[in-house]
């Protein structure tokens, strides 16, 4: 017969202010970069992911929301392309 250990259920966890800042903010990028360039939000999602402009995003949020959203858009779209994104 075997026997099962326990496991003790996970911990909830509550995220600090600054981390839910930061990933509304990379949601509203998200959303903002698909509407800009005509894609939904998952192959825009996929899109930055695969040239790293999601990478981009998290490294420098904290100045990119201070500034207004076309911009970061832009910059974005920047690092894709030169990343080798087409579009």
């Amino acid at each position: 017969m075997e026997t099962h250990t326990a496991h003790p259920l996970p911990q909830k966890r509550e995220l600090d202010r600054e981390t839910q800042n930061k990933i509304g903010f990379m949601a509203f990028m998200i959303n903002k970069f698909a509407t800009t360039y005509k894609m939904n939000r998952q192959e825009a999602y996929l899109y930055l992911k695969k040239y790293g402009g999601l990478d981009f995003l998290n490294e420098h949020w904290w100045a990119l929301h201070t500034d207004n959203s076309m911009w970061a858009v832009r910059d974005m779209y920047l690092v894709c392309y030169n990343n080798g994104g087409l579009k």
